[in-house]
């Protein structure tokens, strides 16, 4: 008797977009596929309380939420024990994305102007445990510690040549206090430093010969 292969079972994608126009028409594209939409998310914070209750195969997640980056909303999965496969469904096309995206540790990167079957070959590819990234010329992307910064982490870099405190960026940023060590920790290993004043001190050195 042979052995039958199991059926694949459809992979359930948790939506995780800001703009309401963007959810409609992925709901339209996932429409007749193998695909189903378990749910939705505009922020963070949603997409925590989703992950909890929809067991979800996979994320798809733009760069831009309502209360965070995609830095911050992986920082939180990670903070919360969460571990799910994340596709990153970006809007910017160029090298310095694909970098940043190796960078986050996400499986899988998209573009949202890309053709739909890209998209369904790139959730299909992670959801069986690879990573997904599409070529680029990686010597275009700039290698110096500084280009290799997040968006938040060099904003945090700024605020801490300014003199400030971790609880005074949590609360002009809006993310926790964890989050701001958690990134801190990121930005000291990009940077090879120990603490954040050897950090203000190369951050300096670098505005001084950009400024020569």
């Amino acid at each position: 008797m042979g052995i039958l292969e199991p059926q694949e079972a459809a992979g359930r994608v948790l939506i995780a977009e800001r703009n309401p126009l963007v959810v409609a028409a992925l709901r339209g594209l996932f429409e007749n596929t193998r695909f189903s939409i378990v749910g939705t998310a505009s922020s963070s914070a949603e997409l925590c309380e989703a992950l909890a209750s929809t067991g979800a195969d996979c994320v798809l997640l733009s760069w831009q939420l309502a209360d965070a980056e995609a830095p911050d909303v992986l920082a939180d999965l990670e903070r919360l024990g969460f571990d799910p496969k994340i596709v990153l469904f970006a809007e910017s096309h160029n090298p310095a994305v694909v970098s940043e995206t190796i960078r986050l540790g996400v499986n899988g990167l998209c573009y949202q102007f890309e053709d739909p079957e890209i998209l369904f070959a790139t959730l299909t590819a992670v959801m069986k445990g690879r990573i997904c990234i599409p070529y680029t010329v990686l010597a275009k992307v700039p290698h110096s510690p500084f280009s290799q910064l997040t968006s938040r982490e060099n904003e945090l870099l700024s605020m801490l040549a300014d003199g400030w405190s971790n609880t005074q960026i949590a609360a002009r940023t809006g993310i926790s206090e964890n989050t701001v060590k958690y990134h801190l920790k990121n930005l000291y290993d990009k940077l090879q430093v120990r603490n954040r004043a050897m950090a203000v001190a190369i951050y300096a050195k670098e505005r001084r010969r950009i400024q020569s």
